[in-house]
């Protein structure tokens, strides 16, 4: 669908925002709206909250298309009065200040109880002349979003000062077209937000769908009719009666990679793929971010793993631990992957399906006073089981033909959720600079 401009256009002299429309005039953020954050909560701590209380969102409780007030911590009045300048009204906008989640922004249409906001996030409260939904959807849009990327700063942890976000530039209808602006994208990111939660349904689907192929052929064969026994592993029940079960040690050598020393230049920028935790993506590794030299492998305890060497990541942040991967290319690894090179009797391609099915149950193995590490005690220790090869062979080929079907379907749907995010980001930013003139285009219904 095509939009209407404005008849008319004007420089706004600011590099993000090009043309407006005539008629708009251009303001700072500071003029035309109270700023603020809080700077820290004297020492509070997680022990301090309560059952019920007063809300204190973080930057979490903003992500969402609406503020999330069930999913919450509570303080206590005592605490929730240490910053009245905090206390959140009706109309406030929310912006993430700090961290990987800066930027992310929300408006509060209502407050079901009392409410303020953890250190990590700004309140922005608007004048009468600025209307907070369409405040909301200016701070969302692509340029406002840029800029807040080119203004932060801080060392190590990403922040956006205070002092520079009011000094950005607003543009500002009229009240009546800032309504109109608000209404339109109100009613029409909802449309595209119920397509993205489709798709994203979808893909919760086919995910469960795909596990579900994973572990019926790795855990109960081919066969429906195949006779069967009790594995004597709790979390796998029960197998084909002619499987064997046992551990990896038994059926494979497990070892660990290296990190040269950085300080040394002649053992990087080689030709040697390295590969770290972060490139096991449950995927065949067709190439690595760094490599190393010759000299790194002759002086360093680095090996380097040929084709068919199955990597598992031993450590990594979320969901990065417990996955495996297959190296196509002869590489090294960084000590936090566990290199299993298999014996003859049990297939690269068929363990690798099976440790995608012993995912959740790999990942409660870890130590948990370091952040749930796993190491090769707990690796070479995994039960595994060991079809007879031909049959391993073939629950690979047949899972690997099912598998590419969904993961074209997933697929598809990523890349409509992609397109869908990117219309709803254009048309959010074409709104709210006047590139396209929503007035006539309100709901007759939302208008009213």
């Amino acid at each position: 669908m095509s939009f209407p401009r404005y008849p008319a256009y004007k420089p706004s002299g600011v590099e993000w925002l090009g043309e407006v429309p005539e008629h708009w005039q251009l303001t700072r953020l500071g003029f035309e709206a109270w700023v603020r954050a809080r700077l820290g909560w004297k020492g509070l701590k997680a022990e301090e909250y309560v059952y019920d209380g007063f809300a204190f969102l973080s930057t979490p409780n903003i992500k969402g298309r609406e503020i999330n007030f069930d999913d919450v911590n509570f303080i206590s009045q005592a605490r929730y009065d240490e910053s009245p300048e905090i206390k959140l009204s009706r109309g406030d906008v929310l912006l993430a200040k700090d961290g990987s989640t800066l930027g992310i922004c929300n408006v509060v249409r209502s407050l079901s109880c009392p409410a303020t906001v953890n250190s990590s996030v700004a309140v922005i409260t608007p004048s009468p002349r600025l209307d907070s939904v369409y405040l909301h959807y200016l701070m969302s849009g692509n340029g406002m979003q840029q800029l807040i990327q080119q203004k932060k700063g801080g060392m190590g942890v990403p922040h956006l000062f205070q002092a520079d976000l009011v000094k950005f530039a607003v543009p500002l209808p009229t009240p009546n077209e800032q309504s109109s602006i608000a209404t339109f994208l109100d009613h029409e990111t909802a449309k595209i937000d119920a397509l993205i939660a489709e798709q994203q349904r979808l893909i919760e689907l086919l995910q469960e769908k795909r596990q579900a192929v994973i572990s019926q052929a790795v855990t109960k064969g081919l066969n429906p009719d195949a006779p069967m026994k009790d594995s004597g592993v709790e979390w796998l029940g029960e197998v084909p009666e002619h499987w064997v079960v046992g551990k990896l040690s038994y059926y494979a050598v497990v070892s660990i990679g290296a990190t040269p020393d950085r300080q040394k230049p002649d053992y990087w920028g080689g030709d040697i793929p390295w590969i770290k935790t972060g490139e096991v993506r449950y995927e065949d590794i067709q190439q690595a971010e760094e490599c190393i030299t010759e000299l790194a492998l002759k002086e360093t305890s680095c090996d380097l793993l040929q084709p068919g060497t199955l990597l598992m990541a031993l450590y990594g942040q979320g969901v990065t631990r417990g996955r495996v991967g297959l190296l196509a290319i002869p590489a090294a690894c960084n000590q936090a992957c566990a290199a299993i090179k298999p014996f003859s009797v049990l297939s690269a391609r068929f363990l690798e399906l099976y440790f995608v099915n012993a995912y959740t149950h790999i990942r409660s193995l870890g130590n948990e006073t370091t952040q749930q590490n796993l190491n090769l005690d707990y690796v070479r220790g995994l039960e595994v089981l060991l079809p007879p090869q031909e049959e391993q062979n073939l629950i690979w080929r047949s899972c690997g033909e099912r598998i590419k079907g969904i993961d074209s379907l997933l697929g598809c749907s990523f890349d409509a959720i992609a397109l869908l995010q990117e219309r709803r980001s254009a048309l959010i930013s074409a709104a709210v600079t006047g590139q396209i003139d929503v007035r006539g285009l309100v709901p007759e219904a939302s208008a009213a």
